[in-house]
């Protein structure tokens, strides 16, 4: 039987706008306001999907969420007609109005924490949409996100939905930005990384002061239960403060890992050389453990850049590949660690480079854009294989992106009444394609 990891890639919406709500994320204030192309960032999402399914990995799409979010500004007490609701909240509340219209939920890695079947008590596939209760615009998204999943992974007997853990603070969960699976072999049972920011119900312990922590123990704790998992699957390691001080927000900005390979800075976690002992010693597997020292990369650098904000995938042949952010490329730092890397005795051989500039501005690389599901040949035979990227899914979305997406888009365009009836027409039409049926509130 074979065994894949498969990459879910969140689908860039229309409504895609540059609205700088993250604080703690140095590239999504600093782009705060500016005009977006949804078309262009549609169609550079999609052409990345195209590639990885072209290099032989399987690729699949994950719909977007619907945005502006009218439901949302009617429960905080805007009435009247959808038009009367968006023109009051923009011109009242600004702030709130723009956090409804986030487009953050095509960065998948926080959609959801996802378990393999080779970890679980039960055998199956486990996934465990994200609360994300540290940003409003953010928060709006867990229910929804639940649904298109279990749209595509339906079948109860290799697949099993959880709620999304409470909203509240004290159990902040950012999904699989903070969680990484180690493995000899995708559909061997392997070691899942947990990585946190500060603990809820202990404030002596280490945190940082500025930029808020997101992801909590105990919230890392309460999922890892919910899948199933026991202390010889699991590591719990704490990501260093000052690197959160730093712009670090999630640990996918610091480190990245694939299989018996963990690609991270120095200064990416608290007490590392007994944690990554710990790691290698449940995983009874050798690791590669790649550290990039600071004096070579500044944490400032690997930031601006998303040098681990990288995705590290395995192609058929055994090869690792990095999948970088044309960032990577521009920086003479950057580039220069890759090369070397690549000449060195590890299992990263290849650096591919891909242009994601419309996410890397609203403060998302490669990694951010997808959701890693380790499945067998039965798993993945019974996803929803309309979510699945092939030559003709890749043509039909295309079509669909030049159907329904404007070319540019200004903060008060979010604000025009036409642009949700042209929203709503374009999902209406996704879920048709993508085989969803009514995940979206103005469809149900």
């Amino acid at each position: 039987m074979k065994h894949y990891e498969a990459n879910f890639d969140g689908l860039v919406g229309p409504t895609h706008n540059y609205a700088g709500l993250s604080y703690g994320n140095v590239a999504s204030l600093s782009n705060a306001r500016s005009v977006s192309s949804p078309r262009s960032a549609a169609k550079q999402g999609l052409k990345k999907m195209k590639a990885l399914h072209d290099m032989g990995l399987v690729q699949g799409v994950l719909a977007p969420q619907e945005r502006p979010d009218v439901y949302a500004l009617r429960r905080l007490g805007f009435q009247g007609t959808d038009a009367q609701v968006l023109s009051t909240a923009y011109k009242a509340s600004p702030a709130i109005f723009q956090a409804v219209c986030s487009a953050s939920s095509m960065w998948t890695a926080n959609a959801a924490t996802v378990s393999a079947s080779a970890d679980t008590a039960d055998g199956r596939v486990h996934f465990t949409p994200a609360n994300l209760t540290n940003k409003f615009h953010r928060s709006l998204e867990p229910e929804v996100t639940g649904r298109i999943l279990q749209a595509m992974f339906k079948n109860p007997d290799y697949f099993q939905h959880h709620t999304h853990l409470p909203d509240n603070e004290h159990f902040g969960d950012e999904g699989a930005a903070n969680h990484t699976r180690f493995c000899q072999d995708y559909g061997l049972e392997g070691v899942e990384m947990f990585v946190y920011g500060r603990y809820a119900f202990d404030g002596s312990k280490p945190a940082p002061k500025k930029y808020p922590a997101r992801q909590t123990r105990e919230a890392s704790e309460a999922v890892a239960r919910l899948h199933g998992l026991t202390d010889a699957s699991t590591v719990f390691v704490q990501q260093n403060p000052e690197v959160i001080e730093q712009g670090v927000f999630h640990n996918d900005v610091i480190a990245v890992g694939n299989q018996n390979v963990l690609f991270y800075h120095q200064e990416a976690f608290l007490n590392t050389e007994a944690k990554l002992a710990e790691l290698e010693q449940k995983l009874q597997v050798p690791m590669h453990f790649i550290e990039v020292p600071t004096e070579q990369v500044s944490v400032a650098e690997a930031v601006k850049t998303y040098m681990f904000n990288t995705q590290l995938v395995t192609l058929e042949n055994g090869r690792m590949v990095i999948i970088a952010p044309t960032e990577c490329e521009e920086s003479a730092i950057v580039r220069s660690y890759f090369e070397e890397l690549v000449s060195k005795d590890t299992p990263i051989k290849e650096v591919r480079y891909f242009d994601v500039k419309q996410s890397m501005r609203n403060g998302g690389g490669p990694a951010c854009l997808r959701l890693r599901v380790a499945m067998n040949d039965a798993e993945l035979g019974a996803v929803n294989q309309a979510c699945i990227m092939s030559d003709a899914l890749f043509e039909r979305l295309n079509s669909w992106v030049d159907s329904h997406y404007r070319d540019e888009l200004s903060t008060a365009d979010l604000a025009d009444p036409q642009l949700l009836v042209e929203s709503r027409e374009a999902l209406d039409e996704l879920t048709q394609i993508l085989q969803l049926g009514s995940v979206y509130p103005f469809q149900r």
